[in-house]
């Protein structure tokens, strides 16, 4: 047995592990070759190429690097279509895994895409060329399940890994003891985003809004987790150009722990709203881009929110305030209706349970019996 497997970042690395290590377990002789980070290769996987040569954000390096991603995938498809898998399986990374699962599977290899793209929330006429690419499509949550039913491609949702690691329950006591927090003070955690970009647009937004929600409840506590050593710098730059301190506390990583530690958070749009979600914390999700991006952008989108838990929950669960909504006034009111409401917080914590226990669904194992079912088939 031979299973190809391409990876093109670190997430998808993890998945990747996660799945290798469930399928050995069905099938013990089976080797795995392709491209993949650390975790894969250490649960096995030939990787033929590092995999952050295919790790590549923002169009400017992926142009710097066009030749050499077209180049990995050449000899991919040449290798694979001289050489056939029992079946290949592409991780995310969608633009360098669907063409090469459209040639694989034209050549007659079963092929299957872990990780659904976003095509039900914009350029939805993608559905074709996956439909062409892929026997089987393997999404992690349910309402993406649904689409791919609507068009009649063959598809499982295996639920998320994060809902199978993250507890039911957490306790904001001893999230607060680790990071040095009152017990007793509010806290909220604000989260402007991983990437510089996000950073520099949404730090001061937020600080702007905590600044509003001080005068409020003096008592406040405020904390940010910064994804890198890069983005705490910047935000500690920004923090220092401001007025009068906030005494914000700025931790680097750690991102679960301060968002368990919060009585609200603050946040960015991106998948950091499903980890609140699964942790439980009220949140507001924010986000800024320029103008013309922001207006290309709701043309495209076919789908009335952005954010995860309310895509989910098929309903506005959480306030979303994008683009000209997003000002330090609204931010800071939508906030403070969860400090100053508990019953709106408590509610919120029985909407998320529930969305959790849906998506709770042993994904390693369910990704690797799939996968099964699929090359058992005729």
């Amino acid at each position: 047995m031979r299973i190809a497997i391409v990876a093109g970042e670190t997430s998808g690395d993890m998945l990747g592990a996660g799945l290798i290590s469930e399928l050995k377990k069905q099938f013990p002789e089976a080797c795995f070759e392709g491209v993949g980070g650390p975790l894969m290769e250490q649960q096995g996987l030939h990787s033929f190429f590092p995999m952050e040569r295919l790790a590549v954000m923002g169009l400017i390096e992926i142009l710097g690097r066009l030749f050499e991603i077209i180049k990995i995938r050449r000899f991919l498809v040449k290798y694979w279509l001289k050489n056939p898998p029992d079946i290949f399986i592409g991780i995310d990374a969608p633009d360098f895994n669907l063409g090469l699962e459209e040639k694989l599977k034209k050549a007659g290899i079963k092929t299957a895409h872990y990780v659904s793209p976003s095509v039900w929330m914009w350029r939805q006429k993608r559905i074709f060329k996956i439909a062409r690419s892929v026997d089987l499509m393997l999404t992690l949550f349910p309402f993406e399940a649904q689409f791919y039913k609507d068009h009649n491609v063959p598809v499982a949702c295996v639920g998320h890994h994060l809902a199978d690691k993250i507890p039911l329950t957490t306790s904001n006591v001893s999230a607060r003891k680790y990071l040095g927090l009152e017990q007793e003070f509010p806290v909220v955690c604000l989260m402007p985003g991983s990437r510089a970009g996000e950073v520099s647009k949404l730090t001061q937004i937020f600080l702007d809004s905590a600044k509003l929600m001080l005068k409020e409840l003096p008592e406040l506590q405020l904390i940010i987790p910064a994804a890198n050593p890069e983005r705490k710098a910047q935000i500690e730059a920004i923090i220092a150009a401001q007025d009068q301190s906030l005494g914000v506390t700025v931790v680097e990583g750690k991102a679960q722990q301060c968002m368990a530690a919060a009585d609200a958070v603050l946040i960015a749009s991106g998948t950091a709203t499903l980890e609140g979600l699964l942790i439980k914390r009220p949140m507001v999700v924010s986000y800024v881009v320029s103008n013309l991006t922001f207006q290309i952008i709701k043309r495209m989108v076919t789908r009335p929110w952005v954010s995860l838990p309310n895509l989910l929950a098929n309903k506005e669960l959480i306030p979303e305030l994008l683009q000209n909504d997003a000002t330090p006034e609204k931010l800071a009111a939508a906030v403070l209706n969860y400090l100053q409401n508990p019953a709106k917080a408590e509610a919120l914590n029985s909407a998320f349970t529930d969305i959790h226990l849906d998506i709770k669904r042993d994904a390693d194992k369910s990704a690797a019996q799939a996968i099964t079912k699929l090359l058992q088939s005729s």
